[in-house]
Parts: structure tokens; sequence; C-alpha cells
């Protein structure tokens, strides 16, 4: 069974306003300060406003799901000692300026890349999945290529940037792909091409080292994973955890097509481009760009899609009944950009949509 992990960025933000608030270092040093030191799950992140945690490898999904919800809790235990909560939003509903972060790192991205660094207070969902060489997580790669877009129509959740609706399901994609290195790339064949892109990608002096590999799913740098980058950062820890499951679903499935010596798709990068925009685009709520044959489908219908691709991989996995929920109570829903426009819709105040939001992070609905 192939463990996973999940890394998820939140939003520190006021608990009665809603406004983002840069207490990043305060609630790392709470939160170091009650581990000792031992077992810390929590990072900063380029901007003040936001925190990042990062879950132990699971191979039972339930696990998961209680230390996504753990995680979360405790991250908004910490920010309340400040007056703050979190919420888990991609972007921020409300006007702000963002704070960088004090780390050598941070200072050379806001020097090299200016106001790119500066817009990047958005919030995203990683997932982790074990592989057993790079020579596998790199066929794994190069397969799952065409179905990440439809990932990210899965956990959109970032309508608003700066007091407006932006019209997107996920802006965050957008304003991320603004990155020199971000987004969709063309298939590599092999580890060793892999790992030559890299090198001649650091070698043009325009990226600091390989964390700032941006694809939309890459070898990780620090473990022996698959990571999938391309998602927002969920609402609801349910669809979370549904992305994970399908990601395992999707390595597990790529695998198994690199064994049996099926070649991987040929879809060019231009057209997987157009795939994630439109996925930015219209979330849950309009047609994507269905991976199989590259043309408008309804939203249900690619998803379904991608569920009947990975089905063995979840039936080996005992994954397929909590999938199959999880996916009808998130088409009933909608993903995290509806129930925002929804709940703005009904308060008419942005505040307001954003604490309830905060509440909906932490399992309150």
């Amino acid at each position: 069974m192939r463990s996973v992990g999940v890394e998820e960025e939140l939003l520190l933000v006021d608990g009665e306003s809603g406004e983002p608030r840069a207490l990043a270092t305060a609630v790392l040093a709470a939160a170091s300060r009650e581990a000792g030191g031992e077992d810390e799950v929590f990072e900063a992140e380029l901007h003040r406003q936001q925190l990042e945690f990062a879950t132990r490898p699971q191979t039972d999904m339930g696990e998961l799901a209680e230390e996504i919800d753990r995680c979360r809790a405790e991250a908004a235990r910490h920010a309340e000692r400040l007056g703050a909560t979190v919420a888990a939003l991609a972007t921020s509903p409300l006007p702000v300026s963002p704070s960088i972060g004090f780390g050598e790192r941070h200072r050379w991205l806001a020097e090299h890349f200016g106001l790119t660094t500066q817009e990047q207070l958005t919030c995203g969902c990683h997932v982790h999945v074990s592989v057993e060489s790079d020579e596998e997580g790199v066929a794994v790669l190069d397969r799952i290529r065409p179905w990440l877009a439809v990932l990210l129509a899965l956990s959109s959740n970032s309508p608003f940037w700066q007091g407006q609706d932006s019209k997107y399901s996920s802006y965050r994609s957008r304003v991320w792909g603004r990155w020199p290195s971000a987004g969709p790339v063309e298939p590599f064949g092999s580890a060793d091409r892999y790992h030559q892109q890299v090198r001649e990608m650091i070698g043009t002096g325009a990226l600091l080292d390989e964390g700032m590999i941006y694809f939309d799913a890459r070898l990780s740098h620090s473990f022996p994973t698959v990571e999938v980058r391309v998602a927002d950062v969920c609402l609801d820890s349910s669809t979370t955890v549904l992305l994970a499951t399908l990601v395992r679903a999707l390595v597990e499935t790529a695998s198994r097509q690199w064994k049996a010596g099926e070649p991987p798709p040929r879809h060019r990068v231009e057209l997987l481009r157009l795939a994630s925009w439109r996925s930015a685009r219209s979330g849950l709520e309009d047609q994507l760009i269905h991976p199989l044959t590259m043309e408008p489908a309804p939203a249900e219908a690619v998803l379904r899609a991608l569920f009947e691709h990975v089905r063995s991989a979840l039936e080996d996995s005992n994954d397929t009944l909590a999938a199959q929920e999880a996916l009808a109570t998130l088409l009933k829903t909608g993903s995290g950009a509806r129930i925002q426009r929804e709940l703005m819709a009904s308060t008419g105040d942005l505040r307001t949509m954003v604490t309830a939001c905060a509440r909906r992070t932490l399992g309150e609905k």
C-alpha cells in the first residue's frame, strides 16, 4: 500500500473581522514551545499571513482524515491565543498587503521576482505519494499529466481576490502561474532526463534551487515521493481526503501502466495549459476539458471519467465506497469556490463570509 502525506497552507485571519493577520512567527513560536522541539508539524511560508502543516505518511485514509482535522484544530488553537484563527481559503477574499517572511530565501525571492513575490499570498494543497524509485516516479509524472487539471477543478477554492470576485473558481492557480517554473510540463521519458531538465533550469540562474521547481507535479527533492502540487487548499477537509485518495489511485494506476509497457499520453503542453485554465475558470460549475479527448465535457462527466480511470486502484486499496460517497457529496454541495460565493450571496459581506469559512475549516457548518 502506497503511503500518502498532505501539506496544507492555511490563511491566518482575525477571528472577528476576517482580515489576514501577519502572525505566523508568533503562532510558530507558540506551537514550538508546546511541542518541545519534537514532532513539529507547522512551518513558515512565504508570507506571514499564512501557515503550513504537513501530515505524517499514512496508508489508511481514515487516519489521514483524523490527522488533517487535528492539525487544523491545533493551528486554530495556537492562533486563537493571538485573537486570530485559520481559514482554508486559497486566496484572501479581503484586500490585503502581504508581509514577506523574514527568512533569507524569502528575501531572495522578493528581490529577484518583485511584485510576483509580493502577490503570492496563496494557499495550496500538496499531496505526496510514495514511489519505489525516481524511474517509477517519472513514469508516473508522464502518465498523470492530463488528469492534473481535473484535480484543480475538484479543489477550486479561490474565487475572490483583493475584495472582488475574480470570475474564476481558482484564481490562486492564475497567480501561482506567474512563477516561471510553474505549470504543466512535457513528458520526460526517464529519471535521467528529468534530473537533467532540473539541473538545466537551475543553471539558468533564474531559479534559486531545486525547491523552485514548481511543476504541477514533480519528484519531491526531500522524500521518495511524487508530489502533486496543482490543487487549491480545500475548504472542507473531506475534500482534501478525496483529493489525496484520487492522487494515490492515479499514481498507482500510472505505475501499473508503466509496468505493463503502456506509453504515456502525448498531449502537448499547450493543450494542458488550456485545460488548466478551463478548470481554474469553471471549477465544477461548467464544462471542463476531458483528459481523454481534449474536448469540452460537463464537469460531472469528467470527474466520473477520473473515477473510472482509477477504479481498479481504488478497489485494491479498499477506498472505492468512501471515494464514491465523497465525490457524490462534492458534486451536490459544490467546490469551495461555490460555497464561498453562496455565503457571500447570503450574507452580502466578505468579512462575514471569511469568518464563516474559518468555522467551516474546523468542521463547523
